[in-house]
């Protein structure tokens, strides 16, 4: 039954009414920034589309499901320790493996790693901070834990199938990252939301996450088994 009322509210007043909108957003301007990157520069790189256009893809597709959960937890500002926690874990652990996975399929381990723990780190800690301390040290953890293994999944299967396990990861973490928002929705529906903004911030961070994955896939330093 609650599920239910999770589905008829995507088209309700609340929080939850917007996320779809907020995917949108979010996916429209990671692909027109990456249309501009691609008609000015990428397109006279020899092979682009076949060493980094499916990656890419994914990688905006991530950041499309994972930007409408931060607005979710935004617009309710404070939550209880356990779902706090949770929220930090969940964001931490699934921004960092799919960035650090499709930076690592490109670029190696190490950047890979690095990569994904900074994105992990940075948006674990800023939506666990929701309840404190806990949901904050969550969000450092899984965000590190989840960057590097990220990468290293994606290097151990480079002559396995890595496409193919794309694709898998990607639907796996898209089950979990809705399961979050609708965890969200449970644990705040008789709340009253607390915070009333724009899509600016989904905006910016569209932008932000895109350019720089962009950027570090083409033009990073690169592990010898990608030189």
């Amino acid at each position: 039954m609650s599920f239910k009322e999770f589905i008829k509210e995507l088209n309700g007043s609340r929080v939850e009414g917007e996320l779809i909108k907020t995917v949108f957003y979010s996916l429209l301007v990671s692909f027109a920034l990456f249309a501009v990157l691609y008609f000015f520069k990428f397109r006279y790189i020899s092979d682009f589309i076949p060493k980094y256009g499916f990656f890419l893809f994914f990688a905006i597709l991530s950041f499309g499901l994972v930007v409408p959960t931060i607005r979710q937890v935004r617009a309710y500002k404070r939550m209880n320790c356990m779902s706090g926690m949770m929220v930090g874990m969940t964001i931490g652990m699934m921004a960092g493996f799919l960035s650090g996975y499709f930076v690592g399929a490109t670029n190696g381990m190490f950047i890979g790693g690095v990569f994904g723990m900074t994105v992990g780190v940075t948006l674990g800690i800023w939506t666990g901070s929701c309840c404190g301390v806990m949901g904050f040290l969550e969000g450092i953890m899984a965000g590190f834990m989840g960057g590097w293994m990220g990468a290293m999944t994606a290097v151990m299967l480079i002559n396995d199938n890595l496409k193919l396990a794309s694709l898998l990861i990607f639907l796996v973490c898209a089950v979990i990252l809705i399961s979050l928002n609708y965890m969200i929705f449970l644990e705040t529906k008789e709340n009253e939301r607390e915070m009333e903004e724009d899509h600016f911030i989904t905006l910016v961070i569209s932008f932000i996450l895109t350019s720089v994955t962009s950027w570090i896939v083409v033009f990073g330093p690169r592990s010898l088994l990608f030189t």
